[in-house]
């Protein structure tokens, strides 16, 4: 797994202070869209780093706690349902983004973005397809994004039970379809990604 600290090595040769960025929850019919930016010190490996998507819930809770314990600085931002709503969950979720970069503590000279496009940053940034399994401190930011809004979702599953987000964290399953059959939408739906009921 070096090849994920080789990667950010050779970036901060090329341009110093690293900070790698992702977000999570651009598929769900719910809930904002999470994004976190993180700067990890050199030399630094923790065990298990990978895309959040390949980890279990488990792993991931202690990585997020490591992450948060050791990175030089970090920073975990949404866009809301509103504001996906009013300007598209691409654009929402790249607005997530700028703000975790600009929430940073330590001021990165340069941002590392999962995907293929970036967020307009007052730093230069490179946006890194498939991100999250080549460069360990986007690793480290999907880890962030990902068990935040996790948490977020089992929160909203307190305040709207029927709903099961507890389950299925707000993602399109069969079982989220049938609550909204049964039960319509609430406020923390993406109604743009639910004309069809």
């Amino acid at each position: 797994m070096n090849n994920l600290y080789d990667f950010d090595n050779q970036k901060r040769i090329d341009y110093g202070v690293i900070c790698g960025v992702d977000e999570a929850g651009r598929g769900p019919l719910a809930g904002a869209v999470f994004a976190a930016a993180v700067i990890l010190p050199e030399g630094l490996i923790l065990d298990g780093l990978n895309d959040s998507k390949k980890l279990t819930e488990k792993k991931r809770d202690s990585l997020f706690e490591k992450i948060t314990q050791h990175a030089i600085s970090y920073a975990i931002c949404t866009a809301s349902v509103e504001e996906i709503e009013a300007i598209n969950i691409l654009q929402a979720a790249l607005l997530a983004m700028k703000r975790a970069v600009e929430s940073l503590h330590t001021k990165p000279d340069f941002a590392l973005i999962d995907g293929n496009k970036t967020p307009d940053l007052a730093i230069g940034a490179e946006a890194v397809v498939k991100g999250d399994a080549t460069s360990a401190s986007i690793a480290a930011a999907s880890i962030l994004a990902k068990v935040a809004r996790d948490r977020e979702m089992r929160e909203l599953a307190v305040k709207y039970p029927q709903y099961l987000f507890e389950k299925h964290k707000g993602y399109g399953t069969k079982l989220h379809y049938e609550m909204l059959k049964e039960h319509g939408l609430c406020p923390v739906h993406r109604r743009s990604f639910l004309r069809n009921l």
